[in-house]
């Protein structure tokens, strides 16, 4: 397979138990002699959506893409300014790694 077009989903799993989303994308995904360029885009034009999205992605861009066949691929998600469309690469590091994140309420 040289190349894939279609849509797939984006999961944000906080632990392996609790996931975040799914966020429905469309994505081209090629392969290339380093092994395989992606891009895609959000399915919704919702602002909720792309706004939980950009959430999920500045939290920690680490995320679960699954196709159909509910295949996955760890990636980080590399959102262009809008938060609409995105790069994708593979996950060079864990998938459940320890994040830290503080509300201040004072």
């Amino acid at each position: 397979m040289d190349r894939f077009e279609g849509r797939c989903w984006l999961d944000w799993w906080a632990n392996t138990s609790i996931m975040f989303g799914p966020v429905e994308v469309a994505v081209v995904i090629t392969a290339t002699d380093a092994g395989w360029d992606a891009h895609g885009h959000l399915v919704s034009d919702s602002d909720d959506d792309r706004d939980g999205f950009a959430f999920l992605c500045d939290f920690d861009p680490v995320f679960t893409l699954r196709f159909d066949d509910a295949s996955t691929v760890a990636v980080t998600v590399h959102p262009f300014q809008d938060h609409r469309q995105f790069t994708l690469t593979e996950c060079a590091g864990p998938v459940h790694r320890s994040v830290e994140h503080y509300l201040d309420l004072t």
